[in-house]
């Protein structure tokens, strides 16, 4: 690989136009000086280099990059045992005196928030509202060991509870005899089976999945089944059963047609609970000083309803009714016969739960400065909704709203979580006589006070202002919810993610460089229009891996550029055609095989055209690959350069050798802003700007200013 050395720059000799460069009167061709460079060795990567450079093993030792070394160092020091049990690593370094405080607070704190909204959502997910509380019970005790979160508040969360009544309605009949047993027994094995997937996805270490769905798609997903969950609450309000299901049109048509069966009473009761609940969230969130009153808010629902029940006994509210007293026995007795079946919905249960929970998880531990793995987080959940679903429980995840009041209350370590789950615990051991009384409006009203937060309008505007894309694929993923379904919103969604990604991969980003006046950088021409361009030599960026997906389109660029970047050239002696191609791969992080017969195919094609091909800066990685497919050799060794800079003088060398100025000859110089004025305009500039046009704007306003 070859490297400048302290020679004069050749670029100066065979430029023109610059104040700011040197100037040397031309000199005779038999005295012409060639450009001096220094030969770097280039170790050609053999496989046993390679994965020592990319082993996790490799020891970073560097004060530089001491934060790497000691975020890998952890996970490769860690125990078979402390991997197993994350919760290993906060108990050894405990301080009881400024943590165990903190964490009994929190855990109180988020305790009194779980217990109404457990029963609140096990109803909405068509449950008696003690599995809710059963559902709080086995797997915050486990997930405290299991999982790699010391903030993560995980139960019964509103859209998994919707995901559960939809994956489970079309196989229960509600009105038959045995029908609640029997869609009792489908929601503990769905427990079973989404704990089982995540578990298996975090041993084969698939957490990498959850990357290929974006943040507009989860934001579309939760506004559209954030709308659905409050519509499908919207029953108790009125005091007449309506249909349930996730889509939207149904349930307005079955709201419409009872309406014959309205009762003002809990209307009322239920209005005043939910504005009672979001004016107490939002004094909490508003005012620091007062952030105890957005945790009290559902407690405060419950004991108000309840004392009110109590003291007047009103004939038209519905209650909650009797709860079993206890905690939940052991039983694996699980309906095996409906497994495959309810496998799509344990699926889309266990994509949704990782995202909410990855998601919260890792803005968690950013906040309070330790690491995450998803992976490990995979495993912990499934390890939790496995033991839950042996005591009762139906399918848990992070919670949003009661992870934020962990994280507000102080929370330091996974013991908030066990705090968490002892009052759980107390109140199936000691309260459920208290809750027979509860009206079901007010646990309507937690809910639809809860998921008032997931509409993120917020996020809409934005998309809208930043990414038109984005907002595309947001509010086709809502509507497609709203109005067709959880599952089909769903898939929609991802899919056209990855048609977005697939599409961006195809047609990657290429650029032309040119020389920055008085500097030996390169840059995008069509971000730097003042950039020297070089007669005779073509240097281009590819901007992504070279590989069988994009190929075709590299190639059909590389043709275009070659074609018109002579046009605007406007340094150096004009030599009336390309004769050199530079390309900078140090933004291509992979080239497969088919790229490998690409490159073949071009060089071979450039030289039947005598012009000749340059590499610059290749990563270890791909220069390992096309050392295996024996491409230096090809190429010649001596036309790969650490520098693009580099590689431009030696092609200036070899054009001066070729063309040797006449003492009275002087540089044929194409004026680049005299050219562009006159309205010839460089064609590869509009089809550079065709691929690249959130460049146009920018470009315009340049080509204005010269």
């Amino acid at each position: 690989m070859y490297a400048s050395g302290s020679a004069v720059d050749i670029t100066a000799l065979s430029s023109s136009g610059s104040d700011q460069e040197p100037k040397r009167q031309p000199e005779s061709s038999s005295n012409v000086t060639f450009r001096n460079v220094k030969i770097l060795p280039v170790s050609q990567l053999g496989s046993s280099h390679a994965h020592g450079l990319y082993s996790p093993s490799a020891p970073v030792s560097t004060t530089r990059h001491g934060r790497v070394s000691s975020l890998l160092g952890v996970g490769q020091q860690r125990t078979w045992l402390e991997r197993l049990l994350p919760s290993l690593v906060w108990m050894r370094a405990y301080d009881w005196r400024d943590h165990l405080k903190a964490d009994v607070v929190a855990g109180i704190t988020v305790g009194t928030m779980l217990v109404p909204q457990a029963m609140s959502y096990a109803k909405l997910a068509g449950l008696h509202p003690i599995y809710g509380l059963y559902s709080g019970f086995i797997p915050i005790f486990t997930y405290a060991f299991f999982g790699s979160s010391r903030q993560l508040a995980i139960g019964p969360v509103a859209l998994v509870s919707l995901l559960v009544t939809n994956g489970l309605s079309p196989f229960v009949d509600r009105s038959e005899e045995g029908a609640d047993e029997k869609y009792t027994e489908l929601a503990i094995l769905l427990a079973l089976m989404v704990g089982l997937l995540e578990c298996a996805m975090g041993l084969a270490r698939l957490g990498w999945l959850i990357r290929f769905i974006s943040h507009s798609i989860i934001s579309g997903f939760t506004t559209g089944a954030a709308i659905i969950i409050g519509f499908s609450q919207i029953k108790d309000f009125l005091g007449y059963e309506v249909t349930t299901g996730s889509k939207f049109i149904p349930l307005v048509r079955s709201i419409i047609a009872g309406w014959s069966q309205f009762k003002w009473q809990s209307f009322v009761m239920g209005c005043f609970f939910l504005a009672v609940l979001l004016v107490m969230k939002h004094l909490g969130k508003t005012y620091k000083h007062l952030q105890m009153l957005r945790v009290a808010g559902p407690l405060t629902a419950v004991v108000c309803g309840t004392v009110f029940v109590k003291l007047y006994h009103p004939q038209s509210i519905s209650v909650v009714g009797q709860i079993p007293q206890g905690l939940p026995g052991f039983s694996l007795n699980y309906r095996f016969s409906y497994a495959v079946q309810l496998m799509p919905t344990a699926a889309l249960i266990c994509g949704v739960a990782i995202l909410e929970s990855v998601g919260i998880a890792k803005a968690l531990a950013a906040k309070n400065g330790y690491e995450i793995d998803s992976n490990q987080e995979l495993f912990g959940l499934g390890v939790a909704n496995l033991l839950g679903s042996a005591f009762s429980a139906y399918p848990t995840t992070g919670s949003f709203s009661r992870s934020a009041v962990m994280q507000e209350t102080g929370a330091k370590t996974g013991f908030s979580g066990l705090f968490m789950g002892l009052l759980g615990t107390s109140s199936l051991l000691f309260l459920t006589p208290l809750f027979a009384d509860i009206p079901q409006c007010a646990l309507a009203a937690i809910v639809i006070s809860a998921v008032v937060g997931l509409v993120d309008y917020d996020e809409a505007i934005f998309l809208w202002r930043v990414d038109k894309k984005d907002f595309l694929l947001w509010l086709s993923t809502s509507t497609l919810t709203l109005f067709l379904g959880i599952e089909v919103g769903v898939l929609v969604g991802v899919g056209v993610s990855l048609v977005f990604v697939i599409y961006e991969t195809a047609n990657p980003h290429m650029a032309v460089l040119g020389r920055l006046p008085g500097t030996t950088v390169y840059r995008n021409v069509l971000q730097y229009p003042d950039a020297f361009i070089y007669h005779g030599i073509v240097i281009l960026r590819i901007d992504s891996p070279i590989y069988f997906a994009n190929i075709t389109f590299i190639k059909e660029r590389l043709r275009e550029f070659e074609l018109h970047t002579g046009v605007s050239a406007n340094k150096g002696y004009d030599v009336g055609r390309i004769k050199f191609l530079i390309i900078e791969m140090s933004p291509v992080t992979y080239i497969d095989s088919t790229g490998i017969h690409a490159i073949k195919e071009i060089y071979h094609e450039y030289k039947s055209r005598q012009i000749q091909m340059a590499l610059c800066n290749p990563s270890p990685r791909v220069m390992e690959t096309l050392a295996k497919a024996e491409i230096p050799d090809l190429i010649g060794e001596s036309w790969y350069f650490v520098r693009v800079h580099d590689a431009v003088q030696v092609c200036l060398s070899h054009l001066q050798a070729e063309h040797p100025p006449e003492e009275n000859d002087s540089p044929q110089v194409l004026n680049r802003s005299s050219h562009e004025r006159s309205g010839n305009h460089a064609p590869w500039r509009h089809e550079a700007l065709r691929s690249d046009p959130e460049r146009s704007s920018l470009i315009s306003s340049v080509d204005g200013a010269v």
